[in-house]
């Protein structure tokens, strides 16, 4: 059996978030109409300045996605996802990047687990060597457009349930195994894990980590510390 390591994608390998550039790129497209960003417009500015919190702002993105992805075609959103992909799949942190190449060199099986599109979480996990992936998986209706439902919303929302499933399906061991994340949303599937990594965590990880007395790693600009 596998030694598993799972990682959350999104501010744990990518320094951005899948989702966030999906969007902007259909909105820049025309796919999504410009009046999209004032969706959301109030928790991201509540973020930035520092009142509000991350997990508010990205779901209410993931709420205003699933609204305007009804009724957009399946191949153009595939073809921009894959765009995204190939410009932007070096934009990660060192700490993550190097972990997942030491882990892949040591026999690991490695697992991506992201609340972001499944379309391009899949296409960002292939470039980063994953072995397998999963994410949000959006609806297509016979026509090959989005209904704009999510399918197996309950589950993809809990990373625990959806590690465990990986765990049964691909017959791997919980011996060794490494879980990295960096919000809250991680925790449990954090908890699974024989060596927890809080990576650039948000307050909430953070406290919940030091409580337990897990890694906590912080990159920032050109220089990885432990706390």
């Amino acid at each position: 059996m596998k030694k598993v390591a799972v990682f959350d994608i999104d501010g744990t390998i990518f320094r951005s978030s899948l989702l966030l550039e999906l969007v902007e790129r259909l909105i820049q497209k025309g796919l999504f109409p410009e009046t999209t960003r004032a969706a959301y417009e109030r928790e991201e500015r509540e973020w930035l300045d520092r009142k509000g919190d991350y997990e508010a702002y990205i779901n209410r993105v993931v709420q205003v996605f699933a609204e305007q992805l009804k009724g957009v075609s399946y191949d153009e959103v595939n073809y921009l996802s894959g765009e995204i992909v190939e410009e932007k799949k070096d934009r990660v942190y060192r700490y993550t990047r190097d972990l997942i190449k030491e882990l892949k060199g040591q026999g690991y099986y490695l697992l991506a687990i992201s609340h972001s599109p499944k379309l391009i979480v899949d296409g960002f996990a292939y470039e980063m060597g994953f072995d397998k992936a999963y994410g949000t998986i959006y609806e297509v209706g016979p026509n090959e457009c989005f209904t704009g439902t999510v399918e197996d919303k309950d589950l993809i929302n809990n990373k625990a349930a959806v590690l465990q499933r990986a765990m049964r399906k691909e017959g791997l061991t919980f011996e060794g195994s490494v879980a990295v994340g960096d919000t809250e949303s991680d925790i449990p599937m954090l908890e699974m894990a024989e060596r927890p990594i809080a990576f650039n965590p948000n307050a909430k990880l953070y406290k919940h980590a030091k409580v337990r007395q897990w890694e906590v790693v912080v990159e920032r600009k050109d220089v990885i510390y432990t706390l």
